[in-house]
């Protein structure tokens, strides 16, 4: 920001006024990506890919439950300990995402009731996975405090909301190319969380065993880039797949592959929060594109 205000040498009055107009903006930027609506748009663009990869017919409504359900889910599992140096800066707002996601949660509750039962069943056996994240199941323990457990709990459960479910949603069979499509999302979902996991080396405790902690953060780095690999590899077991998909699927790859090497400890603040969650989006509007030609 000071380099911009310098390079266009404006005045002390005219500097400030421009840091006044852009203190609320920033801010409403900042409820976005803490409020995790940026996650929750990212797991509706995983929905969306797999609706158009396998051309699926799902209820309107499951579009708002996933939307609603992330929101609830994530801040849940995100602000229930609220705890460590990077979640310092959130505990003036969290009050107000504390309202945001109990409103979120209300209207999840209502467009319940336009699901199907089996949906909802289904839903709810990913849902737990999410809940025992965060609350305690053994021993005092929660999934996140296990071991080396926290991106693979993660990997399912976002894999089974945005392949499983809308295939179920679809009444259409949970097919061998509908089962690679969800391994496939499980290692993607695996490769995007690794970006944050080396963010956090400096945060984590050692007890937790990040892959970066017990590998080392250029290793992680190496595992990511075999894991998008082993994505594109299952592609090629499909019995169907179209064109559009694999192209946007090997840019998308190549892409998340780039940021992976890139990434560090001493990442900047919306490196991970903003542009590697955001990646999920970009490759929808790829397959999206290539579609269309």
């Amino acid at each position: 920001m000071k380099n911009i205000i310098f390079q266009l040498n404006l005045n002390p009055a005219n500097t400030l006024a421009i840091l006044e107009f852009m203190k609320p903006l920033i801010g409403v930027f900042d409820f976005y990506i803490n409020s995790s609506i940026h996650v929750a748009l990212a797991v509706l663009a995983f929905l969306a890919i797999t609706v158009m990869e396998y051309e699926l017919t799902i209820p309107p409504a499951l579009w708002a439950f996933v939307f609603f359900g992330t929101l609830t889910g994530y801040n849940f599992v995100k602000y229930s300990k609220v705890a460590g140096l990077h979640h310092h800066r959130l505990t003036r707002s969290l009050k107000t995402i504390q309202i945001f996601s109990a409103v979120s949660f209300i209207l999840l509750g209502i467009v319940a009731f336009r699901l199907s039962i089996q949906v909802l069943l289904i839903t709810g056996l990913f849902s737990l996975a999410t809940f025992f994240y965060a609350v305690p199941l053994i021993h005092n323990k929660n999934l996140r405090s296990l071991s080396g457990i926290k991106i693979f709990v993660v990997g399912f459960v976002w894999a089974g909301v945005t392949v499983i479910v809308p295939v179920v949603a679809s009444e259409m069979p949970v097919s061998g190319d509908v089962l690679l499509t969800f391994l496939q999302r499980v290692l993607i979902v695996i490769a995007l969380i690794l970006p944050f996991e080396i963010r956090d080396v400096p945060y984590d405790p050692l007890n937790l065993k990040t892959l970066p902690q017990q590998l080392g953060i250029w290793n992680t780095k190496m595992l990511g880039e075999a894991i998008l690999l082993l994505c594109i590899v299952f592609e090629f077991f499909k019995e169907d797949s179209q064109i559009a998909y694999i192209a946007s699927l090997l840019v998308f790859c190549a892409i998340l592959g780039w940021v992976l090497i890139i990434s560090k400890a001493d990442q900047k603040r919306y490196f991970a929060s903003f542009w590697v969650e955001g990646l999920p989006i970009l490759w929808f509007l790829l397959f999206l594109l290539l579609e269309k030609f």
